[in-house]
């Protein structure tokens, strides 16, 4: 999962796009240099020298082309020839052009191409690079013309402050862009981190749990085991509390959920998942027409419904009675387990999920959060708990 979240902010990148266009930039304004000379080429002393060049920059843009198509194929190599073809047609300008119109301002022979050269720095390497390119070009301007003027230091200063900004804008856009996949990462680890805690809270807690308490009563040798089973409990507790459980690793929840239930393809009606539930202390009430929803969602609703009633039997006693009601709603899911126990102090929940106990925060609410739906919890201490589980529509189906 995170390695396609990766990829597919590679696919947002705003790099990739201005890389196309400096592509573009570099054939039109071959173009537009070549126009230039063919619309004064008669005022040239010697155009066989000008007509020598563009032929060369328009055989080295075309040949090139592949290079400027993205930060991998552009090398350094290819930046310092690239930007020596532009400073020789810059410098190569006052032996094909005549005196008087260089000294009156007359363009270059690669004219605008030359940023494009130096936004090719800007784009590999940062505003650092932009600046350095643009430097260069700059000396051999003012070389180029003699002495500085205020439209050679007008030209100049924008090509330096636009490369400059567009090098700081990639800068920005990669850090950006790694801190994306970064949190992309840590965000899919942690959705499987809460995945696996589901599992372990669903099987091994619960089966330590258990042993730890029908040790404690049969006493002798059972109780060292139920003490010893106690102990790693609060281990394991811990250890999922923290975020200690590895990632990679393979946990009850897959291919089965906690009440073994196959993840099955196509639509499942949910009451049949969920009439295993009933008996002489849980009442079942459902719909008379079948609840469809997606079969891996009705899983992972089932269990969530399974978490509620271990937290009945646990906390509330064996003696309690507990109610499902499920609702077939026009844009949603709702199942709704209530009991008739004592109530949830106020804040214990907090509590318990500092202590690593997740029934609630990760049984429950985690597998609804997963999926798009939602977990209300209502408890008043003496007037027992009611759980309000909710699925959008959106992963149910119609018969």
């Amino acid at each position: 999962m995170a390695k396609e979240r990766r990829e597919r902010v590679v696919m947002m990148s705003v790099e990739q796009p201005l890389w196309r266009a400096l592509t573009g930039y570099r054939v039109l304004t071959t173009v537009y240099a070549s126009l230039l000379f063919g619309f004064s080429w008669q005022r040239f002393p010697h155009p066989w020298i000008a007509v020598a060049y563009l032929a060369l920059l328009a055989a080295w843009t075309l040949a090139t082309l592949p290079r400027v198509a993205n930060a991998a194929s552009c090398t350094k190599r290819f930046l310092g020839a690239d930007l020596t073809v532009a400073i020789s047609g810059i410098l190569l300008t006052p032996a094909a052009d005549s005196a008087f119109r260089v000294m009156h301002g007359a363009t270059t022979l690669p004219s605008i191409w030359t940023a494009g050269s130096v936004l090719a720095f800007a784009l590999k390497g940062g505003w650092r690079w932009a600046a350095f390119a643009s430097s260069l070009v700059a000396a051999a301007d003012i070389i180029e013309r003699g002495r500085p003027t205020r439209d050679t230091l007008h030209n100049v200063l924008l090509v330096w402050i636009a490369s400059i900004a567009i090098g700081y804008i990639v800068e920005v856009a990669r850090a950006s862009e790694r801190t994306l996949a970064r949190a992309l990462e840590i965000e899919a680890a942690t959705r499987e981190r809460e995945r696996l805690a589901r599992g372990i809270h669903d099987s091994v807690l619960q089966v330590l749990a258990m042993v730890q308490r029908r040790g404690a009563e049969l006493g002798g040798e059972s109780a060292e085991l139920g003490r010893m089973a106690g102990e790693q409990e609060i281990a394991l507790r811990t250890m999922v509390s923290s975020g200690l459980v590895p990632t990679g690793s393979t946990g009850p929840s897959d291919g089965a959920t906690a009440g073994n239930e196959p993840h099955r393809a196509g639509p499942c009606d949910l009451r049949t998942l969920l009439a295993r539930y009933a008996g002489s202390r849980v009442s079942f009430a459902e719909p008379g027409t079948p609840v469809l929803l997606d079969a891996a969602a009705a899983s992972e609703l089932t269990a969530a419904v399974g978490a509620a009633l271990d937290n009945v039997r646990r906390h509330a006693g064996d003696d309690a009675q507990a109610w499902i009601l499920v609702e077939d709603e026009p844009d949603e899911v709702v199942v709704t387990v209530r009991d008739d126990g004592p109530g949830i102090p106020e804040g214990r929940l907090a509590v318990a999920e500092g202590e690593g106990r997740l029934g609630v925060a990760q049984s429950i609410r985690g597998r609804l959060r997963d999926l798009g739906g939602s977990a209300e919890l209502i408890s008043v201490p003496g007037q027992g708990t009611e759980v309000e589980l909710k699925v959008p529509r959106g992963k149910a189906g119609h018969a």
